[in-house]
């Protein structure tokens, strides 16, 4: 199995819903939640032992989200099951194999699982150019992630619409580049409860060099760097799950990222590198933290 191939250009860059009320203080992610979803739900297709189904929905800035929405088949139809959304990393898509086998362990542990397609990944790919974060397609990288951060809460708003899905049971798993995005997204939106982080960091200024600290850098990544909204997640409980050997995401980048949160919160380290983590152990860490808080 390929295992989570996700912001692979960071290694060679760092060389040295509801009302309003439910979005947090940061301005720049707040939007007309009355906008219409406009939701499309693909017919019910039975995969092995649960029940799966495709769906679009309508995002801010007219963007059209793809996503698979899975239940346990142990008790179809039925009201009320904890939700995790399951976010993919750079390059992949919301059925790539680190996904599925997330979302089967989910399944069998009762949860119900959502997964869409990142801005310009899986079937929402518009062009192909370089995810850079200081080169000429700067601009683009941070807007595949400011867009993916409004998916996100658009995605919550279309699980409150769904009867069988408890809206006051979300948590959320994201690896890597979906953990960036999601450290974001889950400070922004309360309605998540209990967020799980695999292989992120913070303090994407690092790559800059000399220039770190300059105006013009600080205002690129104001949006877009987790450091800056990662303490608003608390109260709610959060964990990171990082490798010690990430040649992808420097740990130090995550170490950083863990010191700004507030509490509560947990890290656990693998002696591995990015893309060699123990699937299974770490899907079963975040059942673990999901099941001690979101249940």
């Amino acid at each position: 199995m390929r295992i989570f191939i996700t912001f692979g250009l960071l290694l060679l860059l760092f060389t040295g819903c509801s009302s309003v009320r439910s979005i947090s203080g940061h301005g720049f992610y707040k939007y007309d939640q009355s906008m219409a979803l406009l939701t499309d739900i693909g017919p019910e297709k039975m995969e092995s032992d649960f029940v799966k189904r495709r769906f679009t929905f309508k995002s801010v800035n007219g963007e059209i989200v793809y996503g698979v929405l899975s239940l346990p088949e142990s008790q179809p139809m039925q009201p009320g099951y904890p939700v995790i959304i399951l976010q993919h990393g750079l390059g992949d898509h919301k059925e790539v194999d680190y996904i599925q086998a997330g979302t089967r362990q989910f399944l069998e542990n009762g949860y119900a699982v959502v997964s869409i397609d990142l801005a310009n990944h899986g079937e929402r790919v518009t062009e192909e150019f370089d995810f850079d974060f200081t080169g000429d397609t700067k601009y683009r990288t941070r807007q595949i992630i400011t867009q993916s951060v409004f998916d996100l809460s658009r995605l919550v708003d279309f699980i409150e619409s769904i009867p069988e899905l408890d809206e006051g049971r979300i948590g959320y798993y994201g690896i890597s580049l979906g953990g960036i995005i999601g450290t974001i997204f889950c400070a922004v939106d309360q309605r998540v409860k209990v967020p799980v982080i695999a292989i992120a960091g913070g303090n994407i200024n690092l790559m800059f060099g000399m220039k770190a600290l300059s105006g013009k850098v600080k205002d690129y990544l104001s949006v877009i760097d987790p450091i800056n909204y990662v303490r608003d997640i608390a109260p709610r409980p959060f964990l990171m799950i990082n490798a010690e050997q990430d040649e992808v995401i420097p740990p130090l980048m995550s170490k950083l990222l863990y010191k700004k949160a507030r509490n509560p919160k947990d890290i656990i380290w693998y002696p591995t590198k990015h893309r060699e983590l123990p699937v299974e152990k770490v899907y079963g860490d975040g059942v673990e933290w999901f099941d001690r808080y979101l249940n």
